[in-house]
């Protein structure tokens, strides 16, 4: 017998697989290791991804002019926030996102400092520590946050440290992003997200120092992803060895490589630390550790 429906139930599907397509789109790693959360979880988790990345498109140049990118990430706030509300609306990657945060309690409190630093890119170029910290975790931290909430059903968010180690592997992807991207950055963008460090001028120290607060936040991670229950813990470990092994790279290629944008994990070597994920992740007492092709 055919289940039976209702329209919102069946727009909620057709969302979702909007959302999908974004995250395969958009994130070759992070795409890749999506796939290996349960049915239940992989929908929610490329709702939060696609509903952030719209945003990040928008700051990053995608609607063109600065004004019209303004109005428009003021807009996407006011959507996002009818839609949290009714938990409806006609754009399919606001209401994904809508119908995944009501479902698990994501607020305001991780969504405004969302778009808090979505706004901050529009108007600032050089970060203070102070500032950038504040970007990292409105842009990053509470991604993570918000993705740890839908694994294995809900609830983890409980659990001692779960939700720092779900901020620090945000954090430690948005870092590994800063220094794998800091070319367009910097050239592209005209953003320096390295405070006292000239982006046209790294050093092999500044790489290797900034590689080195990438591993902390892995480790801190690590430890979180051990607890997460079966094959949702899989593919968050997939993703932070995929980004471990990115940050692995950047760290030996040194200052001029990594200023050229020349860096990357080859995709066989993405299927390799996949594998390797998969093969090792039914351990619960398996922290993740750098990982090496």
């Amino acid at each position: 017998m055919t289940a039976v429906h209702s329209p919102r139930d069946r727009y909620t599907a057709v969302a979702q697989r909007c959302a999908d397509v974004v995250i395969r789109q958009y994130s070759t790693s992070f795409g890749m290791a999506s796939r290996l959360f349960t049915p239940a979880t992989r929908p929610h988790v490329a709702a939060i991804y696609a509903w952030a990345r719209a945003a990040d498109e928008v700051v990053d140049g995608a609607i063109g002019e600065r004004d019209d990118a303004q109005s428009l990430i003021e807009e996407l706030r006011d959507r996002t926030d009818r839609a949290l509300a009714r938990g409806f609306d006609a754009d399919p990657i606001v209401h994904a996102f809508a119908d995944t945060a009501r479902r698990f309690g994501i607020d305001a409190r991780l969504v405004d400092p969302f778009y808090e630093s979505m706004a901050t890119d529009l108007r600032v170029t050089e970060h203070s520590p102070e500032s950038l910290e504040r970007y990292i975790h409105g842009s990053a931290e509470v991604i993570g946050e918000m993705c740890m909430r839908t694994f294995s059903g809900g609830g983890l968010g409980e659990r001692p440290g779960m939700a720092e180690g779900a901020r620090r592997l945000g954090a430690a992807f948005q870092k590994v992003n800063f220094l794998r991207d800091v070319n367009e950055d910097w050239h592209q963008l005209g953003r320096n997200y390295l405070p006292g460090r000239d982006p046209a001028a790294l050093t092999d120290r500044d790489v290797a120092e900034l590689a080195d607060d990438v591993d902390s936040d892995l480790a801190v991670a690590g430890e979180a992803i051990a607890r997460i229950p079966g094959r949702d813990r899989v593919a968050v470990l997939a993703a932070h060895d995929l980004f471990a092994e990115l940050n692995r790279r950047l760290r030996a290629a040194g200052a001029a490589e990594v200023t050229a944008g020349r860096v990357r994990v080859p995709d066989a070597v993405k299927v390799r630390v996949v594998a390797r994920a998969v093969a090792t992740g039914a351990r619960p007492e398996r922290t993740p550790a750098r990982t090496t092709p």
